[in-house]
């Protein structure tokens, strides 16, 4: 796998009016471009003498010699550097125009625009970070709530590829010990190998297990808590929804139907992030544009991790209620009783009658009032109970948040399965061998020692253009 050639820049920062804005350029040019455009308030060169980690101060001048900006030039000589190639960073005001004329001027001095994420990728193949450090960079970007943060700074520590060659050095050294026993056999003996082999793959098997466990929490961590709320119309679902957002974001009306399709919303409550989806009021009815909406709250209902069933409990429970409860099946859910400062005329007891066989441990109910804002910090610790509760908040596991290395994790375990399966039915040592290679070879790719270029490509492509 070959870096594509050139030397390459790119904006780093947000490109908006801000204080700074940033241009970065890497390459074996990177020192003679920019010492080509930045000069010193006399004209005289700055940037090519200048020693690694300084800084300079200058102005980009183009090649009329025209001042385009005043600005501070960071020098990072390789290898120690980002890339491990020369970079220079170009910290110029940060108004859009100004920035991106500054990069103009680099790109019209021999670099070439960057493609998403090349100068991270550039990072991984000259070795200076593995692929799961580098995917942990764009996760630490994408960050949208604290435990997100925690698991992508864990990473890109490279606390779970420390993890992974330890297991991938263990499964070596039983590659190694096999294939030498059988070139060797006078000298080195299998005698009582199944038995000690057998050991270590339940050893494996455990941890792999643990970290395959662990990516539910994971995936939930990383993108939010996929959260429908259902509810017949009127029963405050809308309202419901203003109060988690503190904003009036949904209608609310007194006319049942208001809501006639999925309203979707990210908020952070308490450190949580929530996906929620507010969705029309679940009922019969006659109308075209109302039914599309009821049948899709439906749909949102099969795929949700959490949902909430919001129940006006001034009205009595009908066919409508019992639909919606025939939705739940076994999922995580949270019976709000709204309108909590109204005459009560549904309870507790009657809606688990209701239930049939659903496991109640999965519910919970919380009187809550939308009107008056009640109700919001219980139904905040509850939705941090029942995902979080002694898994994540609690302690420093490590936690699997990519589907792409849960995959390789489980096709690693099954692996080590079929070696168990060899050790039970006697099979010939060199059978032991290719399986171990493929738990071997599965656990490279979560690191990138055995992954091909398209997945490389297709990883770095969801970065962004300056990282």
């Amino acid at each position: 796998m070959e870096i594509q050639k050139g030397t390459i820049a790119a904006i780093a920062t947000a490109l908006s009016d801000s204080g700074i804005g940033i241009i970065r350029i890497s390459g074996d040019e990177a020192i003679r471009i920019a010492d080509s455009v930045v000069r010193s308030k006399s004209g005289n060169s700055i940037v090519e003498h200048a020693e690694s980690h300084s800084i300079q101060y200058g102005f980009v001048m183009d090649k009329k010699s025209n001042i385009v900006d005043e600005v501070m030039v960071s020098v990072f000589r390789a290898p120690k550097s980002y890339t491990r190639e020369d970079v220079v960073e170009i910290n110029c005001h940060g108004g859009i125009l100004v920035t991106k004329r500054v990069l103009e001027v680099v790109l019209n001095a021999g670099a070439r625009l960057a493609q998403p994420g090349e100068f991270t990728k550039r990072a991984f193949l000259n070795g200076r970070i593995d692929l799961v450090e580098a995917e942990a960079v764009m996760d630490l970007i994408q960050a949208k709530n604290d435990f997100a943060m925690k698991a992508s700074t864990k990473q890109l520590r490279g606390d779970l590829s420390e993890k992974i060659r330890s297991l991938r050095e263990r499964i070596l050294y039983e590659i190694a010990f096999i294939e030498s026993a059988l070139d060797d056999p006078e000298h080195i003996s299998l005698e009582g190998y199944p038995e000690r082999l057998c050991v270590i793959c339940d050893e494996i098997l455990a941890e792999l297990r643990r970290l395959i466990e662990s990516a539910e929490n994971g995936r939930i961590l990383s993108e939010g808590i996929s959260t429908v709320i259902l509810g017949k119309p009127n029963a405050g679902k809308s309202s419901l929804l203003n109060m988690i957002l503190g904003q009036e974001r949904a209608i609310v009306t007194d006319i049942a139907g208001t809501t006639r399709d999925t309203l979707e919303e990210c908020v952070n409550l308490g450190g949580i992030q929530l996906n929620v989806i507010d969705t029309a009021g679940i009922r019969d009815t006659q109308d075209q544009v109302e039914k599309i909406g009821v049948e899709r709250a439906k749909k949102q209902a099969e795929e949700a991790d959490l949902i909430l069933y919001v129940v006006d409990t001034s009205v009595a429970l009908d066919e409508n209620d019992k639909e919606i409860l025939s939705l739940i099946g076994g999922k995580r859910t949270i019976f709000l009783m709204n309108k909590s400062d109204l005459e009560a005329k549904v309870s507790e007891e009657e809606l688990l009658s209701l239930l049939g066989n659903v496991d109640v441990s999965k519910v919970t109910m919380i009187p809550t009032s939308a009107v008056l804002g009640e109700g919001l910090g219980a139904l905040e610790k509850e939705i941090e109970k029942l995902f979080f509760e002694g898994k994540i908040r609690q302690n420093d596991e490590l936690v699997i948040t990519k589907l792409r290395h849960k995959q390789e994790l489980q096709n690693a375990l099954d692996a080590l399965l079929l070696v168990k399966k060899s050790l039970e039915d006697q099979m010939p040592e060199d059978f032991y061998s290719i399986d171990l290679m493929q738990a071997y070879a599965s656990l490279g790719n979560i690191i990138g020692e055995e992954v091909g270029d398209d997945l490389v490509d297709e990883i770095f492509s969801e970065f962004c253009m300056g990282k």
